[in-house]
Protein backbone atom coordinates (compact mmCIF):
# COMPACT_ATOMS: atom_id res chain seq x y z
CA UNK A 1 0.00 0.00 0.00
CA UNK A 2 1.49 3.29 -0.89
CA UNK A 3 0.74 6.30 1.33
CA UNK A 4 1.11 9.83 0.37
CA UNK A 5 2.39 12.74 3.07
CA UNK A 6 1.86 16.20 2.61
CA UNK A 7 2.37 19.28 5.17
CA UNK A 8 2.72 22.88 5.40
CA UNK A 9 5.59 24.95 6.77
CA UNK A 10 4.12 24.24 10.13
CA UNK A 11 4.27 20.46 9.98
CA UNK A 12 6.88 19.59 7.56
CA UNK A 13 9.23 18.53 10.88
CA UNK A 14 6.58 16.31 12.13
CA UNK A 15 5.81 14.68 8.42
CA UNK A 16 9.33 14.00 7.77
CA UNK A 17 9.62 12.35 11.36
CA UNK A 18 6.75 10.03 9.92
CA UNK A 19 7.72 9.63 6.94
CA UNK A 20 11.27 8.04 8.20
CA UNK A 21 9.31 5.62 10.89
CA UNK A 22 6.63 4.81 8.35
CA UNK A 23 9.73 4.09 5.73
CA UNK A 24 11.65 2.04 8.74
CA UNK A 25 8.29 -0.19 9.11
CA UNK A 26 8.21 -1.43 5.62
CA UNK A 27 5.72 1.06 3.81
CA UNK A 28 5.96 2.20 0.74
CA UNK A 29 5.92 6.43 0.51
CA UNK A 30 4.77 9.49 -1.89
CA UNK A 31 6.11 12.42 -0.44
CA UNK A 32 4.70 15.43 -1.86
CA UNK A 33 6.32 18.11 0.34
CA UNK A 34 6.82 20.83 1.75
CA UNK A 35 10.50 19.96 2.96
CA UNK A 36 11.42 23.07 4.56
CA UNK A 37 10.42 25.97 7.22
CA UNK A 38 9.61 28.57 4.29
CA UNK A 39 6.32 29.68 4.65
CA UNK A 40 3.70 27.77 2.16
CA UNK A 41 -0.11 27.89 2.35
CA UNK A 42 -1.43 25.15 3.30
CA UNK A 43 -4.36 24.81 0.61
CA UNK A 44 -1.73 23.79 -1.98
CA UNK A 45 -0.59 20.31 0.33
CA UNK A 46 -4.13 19.68 1.07
CA UNK A 47 -5.07 19.78 -2.13
CA UNK A 48 -2.43 17.52 -3.35
CA UNK A 49 -2.46 14.76 -0.98
CA UNK A 50 -6.23 14.66 -2.30
CA UNK A 51 -4.91 14.15 -5.47
CA UNK A 52 -2.50 11.45 -5.24
CA UNK A 53 -5.73 9.74 -3.42
CA UNK A 54 -8.21 10.43 -6.76
CA UNK A 55 -5.49 9.54 -9.54
CA UNK A 56 -3.88 6.45 -7.59
CA UNK A 57 -0.73 6.90 -6.99
CA UNK A 58 -1.80 6.56 -3.15
CA UNK A 59 -4.13 4.45 -1.43
CA UNK A 60 -4.10 6.37 1.47
CA UNK A 61 -2.86 9.72 2.97
CA UNK A 62 -1.52 11.61 5.56
CA UNK A 63 -1.58 15.58 5.98
CA UNK A 64 -0.26 17.93 8.43
CA UNK A 65 -0.12 21.55 8.96
CA UNK A 66 -0.32 23.41 12.26
CA UNK A 67 -3.69 22.47 13.09
CA UNK A 68 -4.52 19.70 10.84
CA UNK A 69 -8.07 21.62 10.70
CA UNK A 70 -6.84 23.84 7.26
CA UNK A 71 -4.94 20.83 5.19
CA UNK A 72 -8.42 18.62 6.17
CA UNK A 73 -10.62 21.14 4.90
CA UNK A 74 -8.18 21.68 1.51
CA UNK A 75 -8.18 18.10 0.97
CA UNK A 76 -12.00 17.44 1.77
CA UNK A 77 -13.00 19.72 -1.68
CA UNK A 78 -12.03 16.62 -3.73
CA UNK A 79 -14.58 14.80 -3.64
CA UNK A 80 -12.30 11.56 -3.72
CA UNK A 81 -10.60 12.50 -0.44
CA UNK A 82 -12.14 11.89 2.42
CA UNK A 83 -9.68 13.19 5.18
CA UNK A 84 -10.23 13.25 9.10
CA UNK A 85 -8.48 15.87 11.02
CA UNK A 86 -7.85 13.51 14.06
CA UNK A 87 -5.72 14.06 17.93
CA UNK A 88 -5.90 10.75 19.22
CA UNK A 89 -6.56 7.17 18.14
CA UNK A 90 -9.66 6.32 18.67
CA UNK A 91 -10.84 9.19 16.19
CA UNK A 92 -8.39 7.80 13.79
CA UNK A 93 -9.62 4.03 14.18
CA UNK A 94 -13.43 5.57 14.15
CA UNK A 95 -12.77 7.39 10.58
CA UNK A 96 -11.41 4.26 9.01
CA UNK A 97 -14.27 1.98 10.34
CA UNK A 98 -17.11 3.96 10.54
CA UNK A 99 -16.51 6.95 7.76
CA UNK A 100 -13.51 4.82 5.17
CA UNK A 101 -11.42 7.98 5.96
CA UNK A 102 -8.98 7.44 3.08
CA UNK A 103 -6.57 10.45 4.46
CA UNK A 104 -5.97 11.81 8.01
CA UNK A 105 -4.98 15.02 9.12
CA UNK A 106 -2.88 15.77 11.93
CA UNK A 107 -1.67 18.87 13.99
CA UNK A 108 1.82 19.58 14.48
CA UNK A 109 1.19 22.17 16.85
CA UNK A 110 -0.94 20.16 18.66
CA UNK A 111 -0.08 17.10 19.33
CA UNK A 112 3.30 15.42 19.73
CA UNK A 113 5.04 12.86 17.59
CA UNK A 114 4.40 9.99 19.71
CA UNK A 115 0.77 11.05 19.54
CA UNK A 116 0.89 11.74 16.26
CA UNK A 117 2.53 7.83 15.60
CA UNK A 118 -0.38 6.12 17.75
CA UNK A 119 -2.93 7.87 15.31
CA UNK A 120 -0.91 6.74 12.62
CA UNK A 121 -1.07 3.38 13.50
CA UNK A 122 -4.60 3.32 14.96
CA UNK A 123 -5.28 4.43 10.77
CA UNK A 124 -3.58 2.27 9.14
CA UNK A 125 -4.19 -0.76 11.41
CA UNK A 126 -8.24 -0.07 10.89
CA UNK A 127 -10.25 -1.12 7.99
CA UNK A 128 -13.70 -0.01 7.27
CA UNK A 129 -16.25 -1.86 8.64
CA UNK A 130 -18.96 -1.43 5.59
CA UNK A 131 -22.38 -2.59 6.81
CA UNK A 132 -24.61 0.51 7.60
CA UNK A 133 -21.57 2.27 7.48
CA UNK A 134 -21.34 2.05 3.43
CA UNK A 135 -25.04 3.75 3.34
CA UNK A 136 -23.57 6.48 5.10
CA UNK A 137 -20.44 6.78 2.89
CA UNK A 138 -22.31 6.54 -0.52
CA UNK A 139 -24.38 9.52 0.88
CA UNK A 140 -21.24 11.57 1.65
CA UNK A 141 -20.20 10.90 -1.99
CA UNK A 142 -23.50 12.42 -3.55
CA UNK A 143 -23.03 15.60 -1.35
CA UNK A 144 -23.74 19.12 -2.12
CA UNK A 145 -26.65 17.24 -4.04
CA UNK A 146 -29.55 16.17 -1.75
CA UNK A 147 -30.17 12.87 0.22
CA UNK A 148 -32.82 10.56 0.53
Amino acid sequence: MRIALSADHAGYALKDELADWLRDTGHDLLDLGTNGPDSVDYPRYGALLAEAIADGRAELGITVCGSGIGVAIAANRNPACRCAQVAEPLSARLARQHNDANAIALGARLIGSEMAKACVTAFLDSDFLGDRHQRRVDQLSKLPQEID
